[in-house]
């Protein structure tokens, strides 16, 4: 091939000097005579932009580099800082996975710095180039998911503004299955029917056969959609506002009356007005990215296309571009001499150079309306946390050694043994007096002591009653503890803390429900009262009297009235 002559003028090329490496449909090339074929060299956007549309694409890969830190930081920061300090959906969250995928497009190809051409007059396809192959779908990807995912917040708005419908669990389902499937699927049939190529720039788009039907058409028909239900939601919201001008109707906002908002034939003009208005104050920054996305696509599909059109009308006939060709072939191949012949046969250079900048800067617009001041100080906190979570609060070996040594026993207030001491006899051990009043409350009504004496249990079934002056016999004694019951262990300092808790309350179910009212009975119920309900000590029968037998057979009482 080398050593071959070329029969072509310059700067073309012999199309037979070649093999069919490449994408081969991708030439560029015009039978001059019979058996020759020369071709245009590689590539094309060389010889029909100036030098000045490398340097625009290399600006567009670095914004988009910009671009895919700020959809990591979003990212990020949605999966590891609090909801409350980030806000996050899965609606932005998919969303803004979908818009760093395109951005990969650019990156990828900015990193790997790949070469744009097979050979001399042959670009490379994703079969020859592996960054071609990454790039082209990482951008077909990322552009069908942004549009799949606007479609969905544009239905999701659209759903809660004008049909007052709670999106929840199952539209999200919804909202998964149809984001990232639709993607999945369009990008499977692209890179089958179409597959993607060096066309212009060091990104890989898609190829000409079959795009149309595999990819812009049904790309275009959610984008038209999208853009649809974003106007109907629009003309309903200006519908509501100016019904709420017309509407002279009292409003219940600042009223104690009740105002029935969730049903859309019961709400005054004014209060749909409102409700809306509260919507579009939440979900404004929502509707502006599904605005600015959806344009983007839109007019990179619109570009491409006509550009993907019009190079295909050159390639098929070249007559269209006699003029351009004899230029260059005057020129001996100065390109910038016949650069005015080849504007009608490509898209200018500011539209390519808009389209491009506006695909890499959907990052920073989706950090700008989704991203929040809080995100950075939450960021900052946990940051400024991390280092003191491992450090230990300074304990004292002593302190450790006491915990060691301690004796939970000596703790114990309420104790059930029926011998030893408690903490009460060991600390503050204190003497006998009539009047403590746990000692006259509890120890009176365990012991039994005859009151006319210091003997030791009185005779007979007797009344037991607790006394305050139970151990102050009349003739100057103290009585004897007779027999006890099962509460007596044996402290009579007046120290010892009864046994509240020994008892277990019983839960009687009322007669009656206030929810289910009954008639009244008749006769009325008899109303007793059981000691047990009120945690009370049940009184025994008087079978003995602790004071002995007196007036007809009833004890006596030393501080009370005389009973007969």
């Amino acid at each position: 091939m080398a050593n071959a002559t070329n029969p072509c003028p310059p700067p073309f090329l012999s199309e037979a000097l070649f093999d069919d490496g490449g994408f081969v449909d991708g030439r560029l090339c015009q039978e001059v005579a019979k058996g020759l074929s020369c071709c245009l060299p590689c590539p094309m956007t060389d010889w029909a932009y100036p030098d000045e549309f490398n340097t625009l694409g290399e600006v567009a890969q670095w914004v988009a580099v910009a671009g895919t830190a700020c959809c990591v930081f979003l990212l990020l920061s949605w999966i590891i800082l609090p909801v409350e300090k980030t806000s996050r959906h899965y609606l932005s969250l998919c969303l803004t996975t979908a818009v760093l995928f395109m951005n990969l497009g650019f990156v990828i190809p900015l990193a790997a710095q790949p070469d744009e051409c097979y050979d001399a007059i042959t670009p490379n396809s994703m079969q020859t180039n592996s960054p071609c192959a990454v790039s082209g779908a990482f951008l077909i990807f990322g552009g069908w998911g942004g549009v799949m995912w606007v479609f969905l917040r544009s239905l999701s708005l659209h759903l809660q503004i004008c049909w007052q419908v709670v999106v929840g669990r199952n539209f999200m389902w919804f909202s998964q299955a149809t984001g990232w499937g639709i993607p999945i699927i369009g990008i499977i049939m692209a890179l089958v029917f179409s597959g993607v190529s060096f066309r212009f720039g060091s990104t890989c788009h898609i190829n000409h056969e079959n795009s149309l039907a595999d990819l812009w058409i049904p790309m275009l028909i959610f984008a038209g959609l999208t853009i649809f239900i974003q106007f109907a939601t629009f003309g309903y919201c200006i519908k509501v506002y100016l019904a709420s001008l017309a509407d002279n109707s009292a409003s219940t906002e600042n009223s104690n009356l009740p105002s029935y908002t969730n049903s859309i034939r019961t709400m005054t003009p004014k209060q749909a007005y409102r409700r809306v208005r509260r919507v579009i104050q939440l979900q404004w920054r929502g509707i502006a990215i599904v605005l600015i996305i959806v344009t983007d696509v839109v007019l990179f599909s619109v570009v491409f296309v006509f550009q993907d059109n019009t190079v295909e009308a050159v390639r098929r006939d070249p007559s269209t571009a006699v003029e351009w060709i004899a230029c260059l072939v005057m020129a001996a191949g100065d390109k910038n001499k016949c650069l005015d012949k080849a504007g009608p046969l490509v898209v200018d250079m500011p539209t390519v150079g808009a389209v491009l900048l506006l695909l890499s800067i959907n990052g920073l617009w989706l950090l700008l309306l989704l991203g929040r001041w809080s995100m950075v100080t939450g960021w900052r906190d946990l940051l400024m946390t991390v280092p003191h979570r491992n450090k230990r609060e300074f304990v004292s070996v002593d302190a450790r050694m006491d915990d060691l040594k301690k004796d939970t026993r000596s703790y114990e207030m309420l104790s059930r043994e029926n011998s030893g001491k408690t903490m009460d006899d060991s600390v503050t051990p204190s003497a006998v007096t009539p009047i403590s009043p746990t000692y006259n409350a509890y120890n009176a009504y365990n012991t039994r002591s005859p009151i006319g004496g210091s003997g030791g249990g009185g005779g007979g079934g007797g009344y037991r009653s607790p006394s305050l002056s139970r151990n102050n016999a009349p003739g100057g004694g103290t009585a004897s503890p007779g027999s006890r019951n099962h509460h007596d262990t044996g402290n009579h300092s007046g120290r010892r803390t009864p046994d509240y808790f020994g008892s277990t309350a019983r839960y009687h179910a009322p007669t009656r429900s206030f929810s289910s009212p009954r008639p009244p009975q008749s006769p009325p119920p008899t109303v007793t009262w059981d000691a047990r309900d009120t945690y009370a000590r049940a009184s025994p029968l008087p079978e003995e009297s602790p004071y002995g037998q007196g007036q007809g057979g009833y004890g006596q009482q030393p501080l009370g009235m005389n009973k007969i």
